[in-house]
């Protein structure tokens, strides 16, 4: 496995994570066009990524960091092929490494779908395990999404 960091991305680069964000996101935050999920991106501010590519080349996991109202946020997307094998930790730790804080919305049901018809498992345990606390009074409730604030902060 290897982790590419960049601060842009390639056309291939940003079709392929597309289709991962699509695969294992709840469909009510799908894309369907490049363009849409260019539009998405070019609304953060200063861009981090992290992709993490399989022995093929193939991107199997993306981790981003951005600032939205003067904070460090994240997204992170790993195929559910290669869960459970400490890769999502792995990006993770990268991410705390050159950040002292991350915050990220993290859905905290089982009843959102994805777009094959299954449904979306909530990846809170996983953030807990990861060291993150739930900020459960900060909410994100809209008609694509009910999710809960989480935060990451470095202790010095």
């Amino acid at each position: 496995m290897q982790v590419i960091q960049t601060q842009q991305l390639s056309i291939p680069q940003k079709e392929s994570i597309m289709a991962l964000w699509n695969a294992e996101y709840p469909a009510s935050l799908s894309y369907t066009t490049i363009a849409e999920f260019d539009e998405f991106l070019n609304k953060i501010e200063q861009l981090k990524h992290y992709i993490l590519c399989d022995l093929y080349q193939e991107i199997i996991g993306w981790l981003c960091v951005f600032i939205r109202n003067e904070e460090t946020w994240f997204s992170v997307i790993l195929d559910s092929d290669f869960q459970k094998q400490g890769l999502g930790k792995q990006l993770l730790n990268l991410a705390k490494h050159d950040f002292k804080t991350l915050n990220g919305w993290v859905i905290d049901n089982n009843t959102s779908k994805k777009l094959d018809g299954s449904l979306y498992p909530t990846p809170l345990l996983f953030y807990l395990k990861n060291d993150f606390n739930v900020l459960s009074e900060v909410r994100l409730e809209t008609e694509k999404i009910s999710a809960v604030k989480i935060r990451w902060e470095r202790i010095p």
